[in-house]
């Protein structure tokens, strides 16, 4: 109604400069208005619909925290914006027209100094009055109060949970729960936390990471891989004195190294042998294997397979054999004696 503008000129159309571009118009106005009209740029209105225009996340979460209203116009319809559109014009010629800007801030400058000084003091021919002097006097408390601290503009995006338990947020990688691998998300990152959303529930919040930066929590793993996620180097050595002593102490040897996790996989091997050979018969090689000082786990390896490819030699009973068939007593094979006669006796 006073016809006070305000000018804030941007280089990018983003959501991030729409909401700096309202922060920048509270502070002019010195408070915040109740509804705002807004065209339908693509920063703020992601689908327009006279009825139910939908609005984007990010700047809608941000009038929600101070308190406006958003209120999209029509497509095609210039009587919804006609003061809007009719400004533009006056700002190009009045307030931009002849004067050097060496960067974005020259131009702010000169907007803020052109609506506050010039146009804002200078007489409307519609109102009769100066714009700044009628908006102090009546829409100025009408207002909602100025917030008490900036906003944090949060940034959205939709990482996938890789089957490593991570999720990709602002080139930084967060943990996630294993009943969430291969679910697609919605991610909300802001400058101290980064929450995430599995259909709009709220399943974790995590600590912001610098790029390249990672958040893990141990929780996050079952209890079996808890160990390897997490690098606990004694967690491997309690896991490997439950095995056996031999198996102790060639794990103490492995481990005795200036980087002891560049040896976790050796470790990790080794007490995978005994899920396949038991933990006697690895036992029981590694008894061989510190004899000699052999700490190679695949060397221990191929001694566990060529043992259990060479079976133990066992004595064979002797076969006892069937009775024959058709055998017969010895008698009927003993010839009849003869005497000298020649007769049979």
């Amino acid at each position: 109604m006073s016809r006070y503008r305000f000018v804030y000129p941007i280089d990018r159309e983003t959501t991030a400069e729409a909401i700096a571009a309202c922060e920048a118009a509270w502070t002019f106005y010195g408070g915040i208005f109740r509804a705002m009209v807004v065209d339908n740029m693509k920063a703020i209105v992601t689908q327009a619909d006279p009825l139910e225009a939908k609005i984007n996340p990010t700047f809608q979460e941000y009038a929600q925290a101070r308190g406006f209203f958003v209120d999209a116009t029509r497509v095609r319809r210039p009587k919804d914006k006609p003061r809007v559109e009719r400004a533009v014009r006056d700002v190009r010629d009045d307030c931009f027209a002849g004067e050097r800007l060496l960067d974005l801030a020259a131009a702010h400058a000169r907007a803020l100094r052109w609506c506050r000084d010039e146009y804002g003091m200078r007489r409307h021919s519609t109102t009769g009055r100066m714009p700044r002097e009628h908006f102090t006097h009546v829409e100025a408390p009408e207002l909602l109060p100025l917030p008490s601290g900036a906003y944090d503009v949060p940034k959205w995006s939709t990482p996938k949970v890789a089957r490593d338990h991570f999720a990709q947020v602002e080139r930084a990688l967060y943990s996630l729960p294993t009943r969430l691998i291969g679910r697609v998300l919605s991610a909300r990152s802001d400058h101290s936390f980064v929450r995430f959303y599995d259909r709009e529930q709220l399943v974790k919040v995590c600590p912001k990471q610098p790029p390249c930066g990672r958040h893990i929590d141990p929780e996050d793993y079952p209890t079996h891989k808890r160990a390897y996620a997490m690098r606990d180097i004694d967690f491997l050595q309690k896991t490997a004195d439950e095995l056996g002593p031999s198996i102790s102490a060639l794990t103490k040897r492995l481990l005795a190294h200036p980087l002891p996790w560049t040896r976790m996989r050796g470790v990790q091997g080794l007490i995978a042998l005994t899920r396949r050979y038991g933990a006697e018969r690895v036992d029981a090689v590694c008894v061989t294997a510190l004899a000699h000082d052999m700490l190679s786990v695949p060397r221990l390896r191929r001694m566990l397979e060529s043992a259990a490819a060479t079976p133990a030699s066992t004595p064979t009973p002797p076969r006892a054999l069937p009775p024959g068939r058709f055998l017969r007593p010895p008698q009927h094979y003993a010839l009849p004696t003869t005497t000298t006669t020649g007769e049979p006796s």
